[in-house]
């Protein structure tokens, strides 16, 4: 049985898959934003690290993300065009729904905590559409893949749960801004994943991602294997 993601025409459908998961995962880390109870453990590191930098809240973002990249390089993770997508559209996926979000902000805890739950939710089912088109994760999921796989006993929403909470320490110590909806991410986000994955039947860990060089050879029509 032939793989769909295999040609040229699999790998520009996997590009829009790609597009159209990140749009879904977006929407769930806005929602995340929105909830206003608290930064999630990756903002709470880029915070802290504006707050010890002259860089702003964007920029540290991205250097966190090189940082990350290399940290995959050197992790043997395999570097795809869904990384460099994912680089280049997220945030601003991100920056057009906060923008576009017609409701006054949210003052409410109870409902921050449902906002939030909601928040993992479409950001596991944004991460299941872009890695199903197999050409690499972004850099922070591509980390997470990459210690999944060096620790197969473990649930990869585990996995996250232990990545995040790392991530949160180093946050915290640089000053950012910890709160109740910080702590529900740490340890809620990796269990939401676990549960949505287990319901889909979805094992990150069993894509079998395509590299720059293989993708671009595909494209060439180099690739006569398939």
């Amino acid at each position: 049985m032939k793989n769909n993601n295999n040609g040229r025409s699999g790998i520009i459908l996997g590009w829009l898959k790609i597009t159209a998961g990140l749009l879904v995962f977006a929407l769930g880390v806005h929602l995340t934003i929105y909830a206003n109870i608290g930064l999630a453990p990756w903002d709470c590191l880029g915070m802290g690290i504006a707050n010890h930098t002259p860089f702003n809240y964007g920029i540290s973002m991205t250097v966190i993300a090189v940082v990350i990249l290399i940290t995959d390089v050197l992790l043997k993770e395999r570097i795809g065009f869904g990384t460099i997508i994912d680089a280049l559209l997220t945030g601003n996926f991100v920056q057009m729904f906060n923008s576009l979000n017609p409701l006054p902000e949210n003052e409410n805890m109870w409902i921050g905590i449902a906002v939030m739950l909601a928040g993992f939710v479409f950001m596991a089912l944004g991460m299941w559409i872009y890695m199903t088109a197999e050409q690499c994760c972004g850099p922070r999921d591509s980390l997470l893949v990459a210690l999944g796989k060096r620790l197969p006993q473990i649930p990869i929403g585990i996995v996250e749960v232990l990545l995040w909470s790392v991530v949160l320490l180093i946050g915290w110590l640089l000053g950012g801004q910890v709160g109740i909806g910080t702590v529900i991410s740490t340890f809620g986000a990796g269990l939401v994943m676990q549960l949505v994955y287990s319901l889909i039947h979805f094992e990150p860990r069993e894509m079998k991602h395509k590299g720059l060089a293989e993708t671009v050879r595909i494209l060439s029509g180099k690739n006569k294997t398939s």
